[in-house]
């Protein structure tokens, strides 16, 4: 269920990415790999009037896994992008609550 959405990114480095990502991730978490999902939003940068080259920023939106689980899942994402070129990378987790998620008409 972890939604992992990227933003700074080119689509292609996603999917260069995404098979070693959701690999790593499916072991630290112990979550099914169809439980993941990947999206890439395309986003603008802009700092005083110009368009700037952006820098990736994930955010993950999750159950609360606790501390330890987040640190490796951080340090995890953090590699795999910096590995790809990029030594500046912003992650965000959003701590979903169970009963305010719905998966069709039923929370979990």
């Amino acid at each position: 269920m972890p939604q992992i959405k990227i933003r700074g990114l080119e689509t292609e480095t996603v999917c260069k990415l995404s098979k070693q990502l959701i690999d790593e991730l499916e072991l630290i978490t112990q979550s099914p790999r169809d439980f993941f999902t990947i999206e890439v939003i395309h986003s603008t940068f802009v700092m005083d009037g110009d368009v700037i080259k952006g820098y990736p920023f994930v955010e993950i939106a999750w159950f609360d896994r606790g501390q330890e689980i987040q640190d490796q899942v951080a340090q995890a994402v953090y590699r795999l992008i910096n590995e790809a070129g990029y030594s500046n990378v912003d992650i965000m987790f959003t701590i979903l609550e169970r009963t305010r998620y719905y998966e069709n008409e039923e929370h979990y």
